[in-house]
């Protein structure tokens, strides 16, 4: 990625102080919603971090009142047919495929978490070594209300971190958690009033930490990345079957009638 600027303003900024590099999303007119161009550039960004020796720890942050709001459904809803099979794989795909880039970084990973975080955008913060959270973060599935199956590790990633039966229930039930109750879950390790300070000064209290050492904690902590995969595929393919149906395509009308900018 060219750190200079750039003729149009990225969708992933990087700015580097000292060791540690900060991506930053950039689309807050829509919330940071999802969508192929965002998650080509924070692809390309984690790549250039994982390549980077210098870089000992990574921060991710967002512009705007979101974090990010998952997958944009005014994008889903605007295909059909194949081409809704076509941009729901290559939506869900690249999402995965960051997810599972996040989690082989062998450097620590601060999400740092503000506003909204509702579906598939879940899947940017599971990964994270150490999240920090602003005191008004709030979390939320929206699959069964929308009526899209569920993406980004919410039954690939999320149950290690707060147990099945809670994971599960939370899904079904479509709560919004509040950044407390995150806390207490062990979905967020910290909420803080400056959440953006405090993943700074986490992040260059782990960036001097023995780079040797913290490559492999991570390695064994994060466990077996081919299951995780594979947990990730299945929800691509039942992903893909329930955007089909009418069920989600009533839902996604309902949803945009409702919250339609």
């Amino acid at each position: 990625m060219n750190h200079s600027a750039a003729a149009t303003d990225p969708l992933v900024r990087r700015r580097d102080e000292g060791s540690v590099a900060v991506l930053t999303l950039n689309r807050p007119e829509r919330h940071n919603a999802l969508v192929p161009a965002l998650l080509d550039g924070l692809s390309e960004a984690i790549a250039g971090v994982a390549a980077d020796d210098s870089v000992r720890c990574l921060v991710l942050a967002a512009r705007g009142r979101s974090f990010s709001t998952g997958g944009d459904v005014a994008e889903f809803a605007r295909h059909t047919g194949d081409e809704l099979v076509g941009y729901a794989r290559r939506v869900v795909g690249a999402l995965h495929d960051t997810v599972m880039a996040l989690l082989a970084l062998d450097v620590p990973y601060v999400p740092v978490v503000h506003g909204a975080v509702t579906g598939g955008s879940l899947g940017l913060v599971l990964p994270g070594d150490v999240v920090v959270a602003g005191p008004r973060a709030t979390f939320a599935p929206w699959y069964v209300r929308v009526g899209f199956s569920p993406d980004g590790g919410w039954t690939a990633l999320l149950p290690r971190r707060i147990g099945h039966g809670r994971a599960a229930s939370w899904q079904l039930t479509n709560r919004t958690v509040d950044a407390v109750t995150a806390e207490q879950w062990g979905l967020v390790d910290e909420v803080h009033d400056d959440p953006g300070a405090r993943a700074m000064e986490i992040a260059r209290h782990l960036a001097g930490m023995r780079p040797g050492a913290v490559a492999r904690t991570k390695r064994l902590a994060r466990g077996d990345l081919a299951a995780v995969r594979a947990g990730l595929d299945a929800e691509l393919e039942s992903f893909v079957e329930q955007i089909q149906t009418d069920e989600a395509g009533a839902g996604m009308a309902a949803f945009l009638a409702g919250t339609k900018q």
